[in-house]
């Protein structure tokens, strides 16, 4: 059978790991970036990214992230290097604020993912890290942990070009049709596809963006104490707090630790610089000062400022274009994929190739706002 000409455009981890499997399968394939791989204009950047399986009460996701991180773990044993660390995640759930903890709990027993509830004595007792009075319990996900981000891009890159995989610099835009276009003439392939994270946004005006909206997160990162290792990864969880909008992980490999307050920011991908803005550290130090009292006073050692683009349902894109029907989009982060990107990468690859079709859920059309409850991201 011949080999089909596929390009992938955009080098994020969504990206790297369709074009990886498609590689390892047998296609030949380009993939396309504007910038260096793993630029910190990218959502696939920063040092590192949260793995668990909490979904709510959606086993699709509960199932796929299980299954990635098998992926992970073999893809850092082919490769040498270190991508994931299993330092677990701790799902704090604040008193009557506990529906998807709630529904969590209820898919990991139906699924068999191993977790621990830990009540409010027992998650001071285990994490003393954490000052939790507002907590009414916690789920602890031991087989969770956090993925080396910059990393892993990098080491699909690389395993990507081993395969025979090409890597070329671009910039792919649209014309009023949607259709692509580099250096001014069409982008012509087999198959094309499109994962360029946030800028899908803007690329794709009448199909992708009246459907997405595209936020900034402010992420800080905060020194650990002198002459301790409590809140080094060895000895501390990733951890979710939905009541205060906030996630983090410790800190790995010297990085401090990560703490985000989720606001919804503005921004402009292309014009925008990615330094994040003062009231975010202002609030971020101020949830900092209530949840890891022993912090007070500890200096901010990093800042990052990524980007989302949210789907209203928080379900990824995986889709035919309506009108050029040999393009594939792929994306719709809603903040939850990077973890996903193995099974997602084969998933997509397998669509690519017309396997198989896309799933309902990964659908442009019929998509609607979920309540937090229903929600897989709990947003």
């Amino acid at each position: 059978m011949a080999r089909s000409n596929i390009i992938v455009v955009g080098g994020g981890i969504a990206g790297v790991m369709t074009a990886l499997e498609l590689q390892r399968g047998g296609e030949q394939v380009t993939l396309i970036d504007r910038w260096e791989p793993g630029h910190s204009r990218a959502a696939s950047t920063d040092y590192n990214r949260m793995i668990r399986a909490i979904s709510g009460r959606d086993e699709f996701y509960t199932k796929w992230a299980r299954e990635s991180r098998s992926r992970w773990l073999e893809l850092q044993a082919e490769s040498g290097q270190r991508l994931m660390y299993e330092c677990g995640a701790l799902i704090l759930a604040t008193e009557d604020h506990c529906d998807w903890e709630d529904a969590t709990a209820g898919t990991f027993d139906r699924v068999g993912v191993p977790y621990y509830k830990f009540s409010q004595a027992e998650i001071s007792a285990r994490f003393p890290q954490f000052s939790v009075p507002d907590i009414s319990y916690a789920l602890y996900e031991p087989e969770a942990g956090m993925l080396m981000a910059h990393r892993c891009v990098l080491t699909g890159i690389d395993l990507f070009k081993k395969f025979g995989g090409i890597v070329k610099r671009g910039h792919v835009v649209t014309d009023r049709s949607e259709r692509l276009m580099l250096d001014g003439k069409p982008l012509q392939a087999d198959v094309i596809i499109v994962a360029t994270g946030a800028w899908m946004s803007d690329m794709f005006p009448h199909t992708i963006k009246p459907m997405t909206t595209v936020i900034g997160v402010n992420v800080i990162y905060t020194s650990t104490p002198d002459g301790s290792e409590q809140f080094d990864l060895t000895n501390m969880p990733c951890w979710i707090d939905h009541g205060q909008g906030s996630f983090g992980l410790p800190s790995s490999e010297g990085s401090g630790v990560k703490a985000a307050v989720v606001i919804p920011d503005r921004i402009d991908l292309d014009n925008d610089e990615r330094l994040i803005r003062k009231e975010c550290l202002s609030r971020t130090r101020s949830y900092i000062r209530r949840r890891f009292p022993e912090l007070v006073g500890e200096k901010v050692v990093d800042s990052k400022f990524n980007q989302i683009i949210l789907t209203p349902d928080t379900h990824f894109i995986l889709d035919w274009h309506p009108e050029h029907k040999t393009v594939l989009l792929a994306g719709g982060c809603s903040g939850h994929l990077f973890k996903h990107a193995p099974v997602y990468g084969e998933f997509a690859a397998g669509v690519a190739t017309r396997k198989f079709g896309t799933a309902d859920r990964f659908k442009i059309a019929g998509r609607k706002k979920l309540s937090p409850k229903e929600s897989p991201s709990g947003r």
